[in-house]
């Protein structure tokens, strides 16, 4: 890949993807006296005596922070923090387009988990959510449990959580397809970065039957002696039927794929597999499996590509889960929530369901209303929510406005 500024794709982010505009017209000495100085010395006034103002009248209730380090770029790694404002800049494309939020891009120069914490921490009372974005892990772990733990307002690292509600959705699906439950489902995951990490906790959270996660050393369990925290805590919680070996070996009998890393997987292991068989090949550009061998021996394939059917793909989760726990007021963005809004998304093409067709189009106007409207219930049941709102009517206005519009 080279510079090419006459090509379509610089031309379009020339002078990048966002802007900022006022939803008040300027135009006279009223108008400005109301917008700015005397006029909203009454409105700071109110919001300092009561702080939960600020949710009706500034839009910090609904502008999410869009955080990155820039260490772990889509499929292009640590490039720094200037080189990742374009991703972040089209993911707040990616809200205002698909659930209506305002975002902002945040892009730091540090990749210390204390100064991102402390960072995030400080400019929280901007915003009524923060997205997470390209930290790669371990220090991603850190930095969420951290965030949430200090802050009152919901903190989503999509990179695991987006992907893992994505994820359940079209396994859901594609069992039904295949006439089976998720606990009769052996699932075999590559990678044990963030996605594979959330990924796993979700399933085993979903009921799915048993999972061993392989790394580029193969199969954690107990016995091995290289487990970082965060692999021994998968150790701890997944392989049930204790194997151990390479993914390869994990992979005979096995019920599904689910790759979350670059590592490429033969044709003999997939042909290994168990009958009506599953395989999620996610990483992009290249799947981990070849979508065409994928299908030779498989009854449903997914990828995390745009050209081939069943993309999961993370725009069907985040928009909704925040525009949801806006509209709740929710504190935090809970298990069950995620749950729920997997729930959600698969129910979508419920009654059309196909190999072809286990999670919807990102393009479907159904998805983002309704991951929102399941998420803001969730949140009342969970009982994270600060403000009373009616979720039942009006936990989905702003996505639904949102498609409306496309």
């Amino acid at each position: 890949m080279g510079f090419d500024p006459d090509s379509p794709v610089f031309r379009a982010h020339e002078g990048g993807k966002l802007e900022v505009r006022s939803l008040l017209p300027l135009t006279d000495r009223a108008s400005l006296s109301i917008a700015y100085t005397p006029g909203v010395a009454e409105v700071c006034s109110a919001i300092a005596a009561d702080e939960s103002l600020a949710r009706g009248y500034t839009w910090r209730s609904r502008l999410v922070a869009v955080v990155s380090d820039g260490t772990a770029v889509l499929g292009l790694g640590s490039i720094g923090p200037a080189a990742a404002l374009p991703v972040m800049e089209g993911k707040a494309a990616l809200f205002r387009e698909f659930a209506g939020l305002n975002a902002v891009p945040i892009v730091l120069d540090t990749t210390d988990p204390d100064e991102i914490v402390s960072t995030v921490e400080h400019i929280a009372p901007s915003f009524g959510g923060i997205n997470l974005e390209d930290i790669s892990a371990p220090r991603c772990f850190e930095v969420e449990a951290r965030l949430r733990e200090k802050l009152t307002i919901p903190v989503f690292h999509d990179d695991q959580h987006g992907t893992a509600i994505v994820v359940l959705a079209a396994l859901r699906n594609a069992a039904r397809v295949t006439g089976r439950a998720l606990a009769d489902l052996r699932v075999v995951v590559s990678g044990a970065g963030a996605a594979g990490v959330a990924c796993t906790k979700i399933l085993l959270a979903a009921g799915v039957g048993d999972i061993a996660v392989a790394d580029s050393k193969g199969v954690i369990h107990p016995g091995r002696p290289d487990l970082t925290a965060v692999k021994a805590g998968l150790a701890a919680t997944t392989n049930r039927a204790g194997l151990t070996g390479s993914l390869a070996d994990a992979l005979a009998g096995a019920d599904v794929f689910l790759g979350l890393s670059a590592g490429a997987v033969g044709e003999d292991a997939v042909r290994s597999m168990a009958a009506q068989s599953i395989v999620f090949a996610l990483a992009n550009p290249n799947p981990e499996v070849d979508p065409a061998v994928a299908h030779r021996h498989a009854a449903i394939v997914a990828t995390g590509r745009s050209d081939y059917p069943n993309q999961i793909n993370n725009v069907l989760a985040f928009p909704g889960v925040f525009a949801g726990a806006f509209d709740a007021g929710a504190r935090s963005i809970t298990e069950n929530m995620k749950l729920a809004a997997a729930a959600a998304i698969s129910e979508v093409v419920a009654d059309a369901l196909e190999p072809d067709c286990v999670v919807p189009s990102p393009f479907d106007p159904r998805v983002a209303p309704a991951v929102a409207a399941a998420v803001a219930e969730q949140a009342v049941r969970d009982g994270v929510v600060d403000v009373a709102v009616d979720v039942a009517v009006d936990g989905a206005d702003a996505a639904a406005d949102a498609a409306a519009a496309r």
